[in-house]
């Protein structure tokens, strides 16, 4: 294994537990169309998949159906007005940001997640200025698993991928990290989907927790 000189997370399901102000965005449009609220660890698994997985799931629905996009619209309103409601850095996930700084090792952020809901998450939780790199869905015309978000954070470390690693909870991350030429670690603590084979991902690290990755440094 190269010299990890920067490290690279997905957010959602990794860097921060995004789940619960989610979850109460989905519920919320469940109620303004009058349908009953899901339970919370029915809706978690789904997270990291977005809105579009989130109306998929809430209402049985497909993008092309009527009322979709209004639907989705409506829950992306809500988790706007609420981004940092409940959300939290993973369990440990503080102590590994500061050591990493402490280290001078620089850390960033690559998310499918659009920069209008990215970034004031980012400042809401205190990390926008932490961070070296904050990679949105829409930065680039490409998203993961397409490697072009992953090699751009890494240029913006100013770090050769080889001497990066990058961490996420869903397949796309790691096939990012790999054909980005990154060593990659699957976060087994975010949201896995029922049937997700994590193993089968070939990721180079299997995260339980966070910390578990000063391990590896």
């Amino acid at each position: 294994m190269s010299e990890i000189k920067t490290v690279l997370f997905d957010l959602d399901g990794t860097l921060l537990d995004t789940a619960p102000d989610l979850a109460f965005a989905l519920n919320e449009t469940l109620k303004r169309y009058q349908q009953p609220p899901l339970p919370f660890d029915t809706i978690r698994p789904v997270v990291s998949h977005g809105g579009m997985a989130l109306i998929k799931l809430g209402f049985n629905l497909q993008p092309n159906e009527a009322g979709f996009e209004e639907r989705r619209q409506f829950l992306l309103d809500v988790y706007l007005n609420n981004l940092a409601r409940e959300t939290v850095l993973f369990d440990g996930m503080e102590n590994v940001l500061s050591t990493l700084e402490q280290a001078r090792i620089p850390w960033g952020v690559v998310t499918n997640k659009p920069a209008w809901l990215t970034d004031p998450l980012m400042a809401q939780m205190g990390l926008d200025q932490r961070a070296v790199s904050i990679v949105s869905g829409d930065t680039l015309p490409q998203r993961k698993p397409d490697p072009a978000p992953v090699l751009l954070a890494c240029e913006q470390a100013g770090t050769a991928p080889e001497h990066c690693i990058y961490i996420g909870d869903a397949e796309r991350d790691i096939t990012a990290g790999k054909r980005a030429g990154t060593q990659t670690a699957a976060a087994l603590f975010g949201y896995l989907m029922p049937g997700d084979d994590p193993q089968s991902w070939q990721a180079d690290h299997q995260l339980e927790r966070p910390e578990q990755l000063l391990d590896i440094l």
